[in-house]
């Protein structure tokens, strides 16, 4: 996939070197030849390219979550070997 997009924005210089180095051609037109032609393309491109990626990024995400919560909620919180109340006494009150 970058294979592509690396050679698309190589042909994009070469547009642009011959658009500012052109007798009528100016180096504003070469900058603007590679952004529109170059730039702007690749990425859209790209950006469309990589959705599955990132829908499975989310994915695996979301189920890391998922996973991380049912664990939590799978062991009580006194399931140690602490006591379940402090051992000291209130104040006022004898043990």
């Amino acid at each position: 996939m970058y294979i592509v997009a690396i050679a698309w924005l190589y042909v994009a210089v070469l547009m642009a070197v011959a658009e500012a180095t052109h007798s009528t051609g100016t180096l504003l037109g070469g900058i603007i030849t590679f952004v529109l032609y170059g730039v702007l393309p690749m990425a859209l491109v790209l950006y469309v390219m990589g959705t599955p990626a990132r829908r499975r990024a989310i994915k695996a995400r979301e189920s890391a979550e998922l996973q991380a919560a049912q664990a939590a909620l799978s062991h009580p919180p006194d399931a140690g070997a602490e006591a379940a109340s402090d051992a000291v006494a209130p104040v006022g009150k004898e043990a």
